[in-house]
């Protein structure tokens, strides 16, 4: 567990919890999932000392739980606003490495059954991990996974910006007002990381599509781009999940009264509407990638159709000329069935020149029908 004070213009890193925040900043509390229920009477008592609120038992649990989607809740007293972020590839890679380890022993005797199913690294990176945050007016508290990148990189962000800062004006800008003000920063950060992976998964579906769109094609990773389209349906709903709870959460500092932010009016108002902002901006670059996700998807669809229609085409191009062929053979096998017939009298059938004629005519007839079918293109060659 960490404990942090921010102040208008630094911030430092604290052993103990203090016995109240500072008067013109918060505390921030953070510590891994693994260690909340072994941190969480400490927990108890610093939103008890500085919050002014104990946290519900029923949020205690959504806190620990790592598999709760993007929710957002409130009391009189604080805020609940967990959000799912995307996965590092070194998290994946893990995970990856865990279910291949336990499908490699899931067999009789501990025999491997079958090779581990990795996946696309693209379409891996589809998998978020839960992280939540109490924001009370002075005390921030969030349960991270261990290891999470959002909490380190910010620390290390603000220690470089409180430390290179020109000036206090500069610093306090940098460094956040409030712990609504932290959060949103941090959900900021998780949301370019959705958008960073847009370009691996354009490039991996670009690469389907020309795959499918070729000519003769014979592609084979049908099971790879279902699995895709699913992913894309997931990353989907996740996006559907954080839109609504920080819209809820917009909504909710809309309504929250400028007394919290700060004694100054005009301070308040200011610092209000930079949240405002931030988390609108929050907002849209969810939307972004919801709108990102349903066109890679529409797109993957479309290609699909018009690989089997040109599939169909081509089929049909076969079976035209095959038709076509039919139909030349059809008068020959009609005339050699006249001819064929048991009467003692037909004609041209005991003359010497019969045969040739007979010939002829089954001659003429295939070439008139191949010539009527070749200006009618029944018999031209595909173009591709």
């Amino acid at each position: 567990m960490q404990i942090v004070e921010f102040t208008a213009d630094s911030l430092r890193f604290s052993d103990a919890l203090p016995p109240k925040a500072p008067a013109d900043g918060f505390v921030w509390v953070f510590v891994d999932r693994e260690e909340f229920t072994t941190h969480q009477p400490l927990l108890q008592q610093a939103a008890q000392q500085l919050g002014g609120s104990a946290l519900l038992d029923l949020h205690c649990q959504d806190l620990g739980n790592a598999i709760h989607p993007s929710h957002y809740d409130f009391t009189s007293i604080y805020d609940l606003v967990i959000f799912r972020r995307l996965a590092t590839p070194v998290e994946t890679r893990n995970e990856v490495e865990h279910e291949a380890a336990i499908e490699a022993y899931h067999g009789q005797g501990g025999q491997p059954r079958s090779k581990p199913r990795g996946g696309l690294p693209a379409f891996n990176r589809i998998s978020s991990r839960a992280v939540g945050f109490v924001v009370f007016d002075r005390l921030l508290i969030s349960v991270h996974p261990r290891g999470c990148y959002t909490a380190k990189s910010f620390i290390e962000r603000s220690l470089t910006d409180a430390k290179f800062s020109v000036d206090a004006v500069s610093a306090r800008s940098r460094i956040p007002s409030s712990p609504a003000d932290l959060v949103l920063r941090m959900v900021n950060a998780m949301v370019d990381s959705y958008l960073d992976v847009r370009k691996e998964l354009t490039k991996q579906l670009e690469h389907w599509q020309a795959e499918l769109l070729k000519p003769n094609s014979r592609f084979i990773n049908w099971g790879s781009l279902m699995g895709a389209r699913s992913q894309l349906h997931v990353l989907e709903d996740l996006c559907d999940e954080q839109h609504d709870a920080m819209q809820e959460w917009l909504d909710s500092l809309r309504e929250q009264p400028m007394s919290s932010f700060a004694a100054d009016a005009q301070l308040a108002q200011t610092r209000r509407d930079q949240m405002v902002a931030r988390a609108r901006d929050v907002i849209e670059h969810i939307q972004r990638v919801v709108h990102h996700a349903r066109r890679l998807e529409q797109s993957a669809e479309t290609v699909v159709q018009i690989h089997f229609s040109a599939q169909s085409n081509r089929t049909n191009d076969i079976m035209r000329t095959l038709t076509a062929l039919t139909a030349i053979f059809l008068p020959l096998n009609l005339i050699a069935g006249i001819f064929g017939m048991n009467f003692e009298f037909i004609p041209l059938l005991h003359l010497p020149s019969g045969f040739w004629w007979a010939m002829g005519s089954m001659a003429f007839v295939a070439l008139a029908l191949g010539v009527v079918f070749w200006r009618k293109d029944y018999l031209a060659r595909t173009r591709r």
